[in-house]
């Protein structure tokens, strides 16, 4: 999928059941990899991360067989099988580089190696500390940084271990689940500040679960006695995601009431990680949240308050801090957030690319070596919408997600959320409720434009004259001396079409253009542009951008097929070819234009087939719209009997 439209969303509720969390998925792979005996680990995330682990694994020979969604993983007692491997980990960081560490002490030849941006990000500290622990590591290219080649040890720790903690708390997680695997008794030193404190104590609390206790100095320094070797547990329970659960959990903070909280499942009040901190900031923020033993929920603040902005040091959550620079759309005053330095080695620069995207959408945003400051929309600077790159990041995709609570979005490469929440656009879907849609297709003439401009006035909501659009590109094609056949060129004066619209008024370039775009010869063009597939393309999203809050109709020839196949109500209105000649003709003659009855009919005709016969979005009826003949209706009637059934369709609605 190449991208993922995403209206505006007006409510969220409901209850998510997470996926387990990634962290301890891919350490208690390992872990259970390493021990004595055989281990059964139930919830297991199942993404590319864990995937990519599962698969180096099988390649140094560790047995996993998967029965009724266990994995029953056979220890190897601290040696892997295979001695020699090349092994391909993507943009795995935690199976990367725990497996860095580990191999460091296999007494093996390994290589390792990932997705270019893998060996974009360094991994120079984790060496060293193993190289100073008798570890033979070669940079396959580029000093610090992946692909790596492993050699059997020349030795064993002696003594104290350094290695930085301000880079990647990654790296002393991979050398404390590495070391027991020396035998020797080893005191690991932390130089500077330690990042994620909450990742280490969870590394900490997994190796303990596996039979290996680690004696701490308050996260200064880490001592590990000789002889320590992993048991297997026996069963082992992943909980669910806790980064994972702050989108939702922001969702609820965002668009949910007290009495229809959004509710995660899988990870509470006793979590194992530290993400799980990010319910207390919401709270902080104003948000109702509750706790439960395997559960959190949250809702908007009471009394229709907004959110409020704070300044966060999070060093402890950097993951889940990136939800948190989307929710800050939704406070009052700014929000900060400081210590994030991590962000610029992990999947993508987040920093960087969290500050690029937010301004793609008209949001102001301070960024430096390590904070990112946030200000909310104003009336002078509102929520656009916009085109999301995502950087084949799966938090960035996700993170954005919750900015289509300000506006529609176009989600680029949604595929990216596989490394960790493969279902999760999904359960989006599920807990969101998105800004209304009514449909309203039918031939050239058959009065849906006054039909649905009408309905959209009666309910308030916003109104999309599709085929405006198309009258549009054609005027800018023939301003511009393009022939309206040249494809490729009129797709691209449509990518790049400056209109805007103004009550009954429509501007291109700046210009006034509200009764010539709808000229009879600008009408013929319109017809023609809209048959080229490059140009429905193009214009695609612009029309999807008017599906906003409180709601939208939309008329055109593909709204209820193509534009928005999940309408609320969708409606095929249709007449005659000779009354709508007449109506055509009426029009002509009241604006002092020359209208010849049988010439105008033809034309009609002539269209219809054209709209009809077209391979790009053909004017159909789709399978679950309503007909609605107006020969013998006037425009009141129609508009009445459109209101009465949406009416019909909202009650409904509710009712589910």
């Amino acid at each position: 999928m190449r991208f993922l439209d995403l209206p505006q969303m007006i409510s969220a509720s409901g209850s998510v059941t997470l996926p387990g969390s990634k962290s301890i998925s891919n350490r208690a792979l390992l872990l259970a990899a390493l021990a004595e005996g055989v281990t059964e680990l139930h919830s297991l995330l199942d993404s590319d991360d864990t995937a990519r682990m599962r698969e180096a694994l099988s390649a140094l020979g560790v047995e996993m067989i998967a029965d009724n969604g266990v994995l029953r993983v056979t220890g190897c007692g601290g040696r892997f099988p295979a001695r020699q491997a090349s092994l391909f980990l993507g943009n795995a960081g935690t199976a990367f580089r725990s497996l860095t560490a580990a191999l460091a002490f296999c007494g093996g030849e390994y290589t390792l190696d990932g997705v270019p941006r893998m060996r974009e990000r360094p991994i120079g500290d984790l060496v060293d500390a193993l190289r100073c622990c008798g570890a033979r590591i070669e940079y396959a290219q580029k000093e610090g940084f992946p692909p790596l080649r492993i050699y059997p040890s020349a030795g064993r720790p002696d003594g104290v271990v350094k290695i930085r903690g301000d880079v990647s708390s990654q790296f002393l997680s991979g050398l404390l689940m590495a070391l027991p695997l020396s035998g020797a008794q080893t005191r690991v030193a932390v130089e500077g500040t330690l990042i994620s404190r909450p990742y280490v104590a969870m590394t900490l609390n997994l190796m303990a679960r596996f039979g290996v206790t680690v004696a701490q100095e308050d996260g200064r320094a880490f001592s590990l006695p000789s002889g320590a070797r992993y048991r297997a547990p026996g069963r082992f329970f992943v909980e669910g995601d806790a980064s994972s659960a702050s989108y939702f959990l922001a969702l609820g903070a965002i668009g949910a009431t007290a009495d229809s909280p959004v509710r995660v499942e899988g990870v509470g009040k006793n979590a194992l990680q530290g993400d799980a901190q990010f319910a207390e900031v919401l709270a902080e923020m104003g948000a109702r949240v509750t706790w439960g033993e395997n559960w959190i929920s949250a809702a908007k603040p009471a009394d229709g308050k907004p959110l409020t902005g704070i300044r966060l040091d999070a060093n402890a959550i950097p993951d889940a801090a990136m939800t948190l620079a989307v929710a800050a759309l939704y406070a009052q005053g700014e929000t900060e957030l400081a210590n994030i330095a991590s962000w610029r080695v992990k999947e993508t620069d987040r920093i960087a690319a969290m500050s690029a995207e937010l301004r793609r959408m008209n949001v102001r945003v301070e960024e430096g070596a390590d904070f990112l400051k946030i200000i909310p929309p104003d009336a002078e600077h509102p929520v656009l919408p916009a085109l999301i790159h995502t950087y084949e990041d799966h938090r960035m995709a996700m993170c954005f997600s919750l900015a289509a609570f300000a506006a529609p979005l176009r989600i680029l490469d949604p595929c990216c959320v596989a490394k960790t929440f493969p279902k999760y656009f999904e359960c989006l879907e599920r807990v969101t409720r998105p800004a209304p849609v009514i449909a309203m297709d039918g031939p050239t003439a058959s009065g849906k434009g006054t039909v649905s401009s009408r309905v959209a006035r009666a309910l308030g909501f916003h109104y999309l004259d599709s085929g405006a659009l198309y009258r549009l590109t054609a005027l800018e094609a023939r301003n511009a001396g393009v022939d309206w056949a040249d494809e490729a060129a009129v797709a691209e004066l449509a990518e790049r079409l400056d209109v805007s619209f103004r009550g009954d008024r429509v501007f291109l370039r700046g210009q006034d253009v509200s009764q010539i775009m709808r000229e009879e010869r600008i009408s013929v063009g319109a017809s023609k542009v809209a048959a080229l597939p490059a140009v429905r393309s193009a214009l695609l999203f612009r029309q999807r951008a008017f599906h906003r809050a409180p709601g939208l109709v939309g008329d055109g020839r593909d709204m209820a097929s193509v534009v928005f196949p999940r309408a609320a109500l969708k409606v095929f209105l249709t007449a005659s070819a000779e009354i709508r000649a007449e109506r055509r003709v009426s029009q002509l003659r009241e604006r002092g234009e020359i209208a010849d009855f049988s010439v105008i009919r033809a034309d009609l005709e002539a269209r219809d087939a054209r709209d009809r016969s077209r391979a790009a979005a053909p004017l159909v009826q789709a399978e679950d719209a309503v007909l609605l003949d107006t020969d013998a209706l006037g425009i009141e009637e129609a508009v009445m009997r459109v209101l009465d059934w949406y009416a019909e369709k909202d009650e409904a609605g509710k009712a589910r």
